[in-house]
């Protein structure tokens, strides 16, 4: 597959003269020469880099390739096209399907999965979409069950608006029809022109939802914070291909307060200290994804887009404190019949209902989960029983139920977790 690099940031931000954005050293090495590298890492053999400020910076630096193990090819834009205008000059030079970095975003991750992904569906593109600890002031996507972009909310969004915590990762699959969106000679960039008017025409765009490290570099502290996960190796550990351990949360009881037998969005308030505890998991190397039970859609008492709505509060919120998830789970279903207004196809003996652990087991495959490494945190002996189904240790809030260990609350059931790592 060809990869295109649109690589024109100046790096104004970042105080720099001499070298454009995408030749800041991480580590020992440019950050274009790690993307290289990692897309040589999965088979691409061939780069276009559309430069525009000291392109010849980065001309002298990789000329044709050959150094580096892969054809470049250096496109220059004649003025500032932004990210799709740009991208309009190598109309007809491309495959028929390519991928599409930023130059700015430091990243590691599996190019053969978002590869694979990408082919299950007949779409003018993929996206990759991540949580972010700032989506109130991030351009966000919306997807429904078969991963389709439904909406493009650009910011800044409006008070009391909820959202799915989904950003756009400016990581990208297009196919050559993305070219008829984009104007000629036009400033466009593809988070503020383009995605909504693909979406707006009944294009299908797919969102591929990872919790791999992609992060832009653009202002001096996310500079900072990105030079040092990489010299941890938390850029590297953070790739699909490597398990990561889970932190587990059941949502009622643990999350936000007990709402009554007809839980609505309204009615939906986080516990004291629960984003605080869920921005630590996020700053660790442990996965922070929800499973919850919902059996009052298959009571008739609420409805999937009720149930759609709340956690999308509850993403909202946490947000808000700058906390986020990598993944919710629901159970829908109710084994027992027979009773007036239930939806009869939802009442059945399934395996995603705790106790079982089916829910845990769809993360893990979505997600590359290590279980035996993992928790599960709840309230109840389903919730419980269900960590020990999947091999987790356990831990339950306020109550003795045969668990692991018996917390107070979440940020103390966090800290109990966190503290026995950094002892290992």
């Amino acid at each position: 597959m060809q990869l295109v690099i649109i690589a024109g940031g100046k790096g104004t931000r970042l105080g720099l003269k001499d070298i454009p954005k995408p030749m800041v050293k991480i580590g020992d090495k440019p950050l274009l020469e790690h993307q290289i590298d990692l897309a040589k890492r999965y088979g691409v053999d061939e780069v276009f880099i559309l430069s525009g400020h000291l392109a010849n910076v980065i001309e002298e630096y990789f000329g044709d390739g050959s150094k580096f193990g892969v054809k470049i090819h250096h496109v220059i834009e004649p003025y500032p096209l932004g990210t799709a205008g740009s991208l309009k000059l190598l109309e007809g030079k491309l495959n028929d399907r390519f991928l599409v970095f930023y130059g700015d975003v430091v990243m590691d991750f599996d190019i053969a999965s978002f590869v694979e992904f990408d082919k299950q569906y007949d779409s003018i593109g993929t996206t990759i979409i991540h949580p972010n600890d700032h989506p109130y002031d991030s351009d966000l996507l919306e997807i429904n069950k078969n991963n389709k972009v439904t909406k493009v909310l650009p910011k800044p969004h409006q008070d009391g608006e909820y959202y799915q915590n989904l950003v756009n990762a400016a990581v990208y699959i297009f196919s050559q029809k993305i070219f008829e969106y984009i104007e000629e000679g036009v400033s466009q960039d593809f988070g503020k022109h383009i995605l909504s008017k693909v979406v707006d025409a009944g294009e299908t765009l797919i969102g591929y939802k990872t919790p791999e490290y992609i992060k832009d570099m653009g202002t001096a502290d996310r500079f900072e914070a990105v030079k040092s996960d990489f010299l941890t190796g938390k850029v590297a550990r953070l790739n699909k291909q490597n398990k990561r351990p889970c932190i587990f949360l059941d949502r009622d009881g643990v999350i936000n307060k007990d709402m009554d037998s007809k839980p609505l969005c309204k009615d939906f308030e986080l516990l004291d200290g629960v984003a605080e505890a869920i921005k630590s998991i996020n700053k660790s190397d442990y996965l922070s994804v929800v499973v919850t039970n919902q059996p009052m859609i298959a009571k008739g008492f609420v409805t999937f887009e009720e149930v759609e709505n709340t956690h999308k509060k509850m993403e909202t919120l946490l947000g808000e404190q700058h906390a986020y998830l990598n993944g919710i789970y629901y159970c829908p279903h109710h084994p027992e019949k027979g009773f007036d207004g239930e939806i009869k196809e939802l009442k059945i003996d399934c395996e995603c209902r705790k106790p079982k652990a089916g829910m845990l087991f769809k993360a893990t495959k979505d997600l590359n989960i290590d279980l035996e490494n993992s928790w599960m945190i709840g309230d109840s002996q389903r919730d419980i029983d269900a960590g020990k189904n999947a091999n987790c240790r356990t831990i339950s809030i306020k109550k003795d139920l045969s668990a692991d260990y018996i917390a107070q609350d979440l940020k103390d059931a966090v800290n109990y977790i966190l503290k026995g790592v950094d002892n290992e």
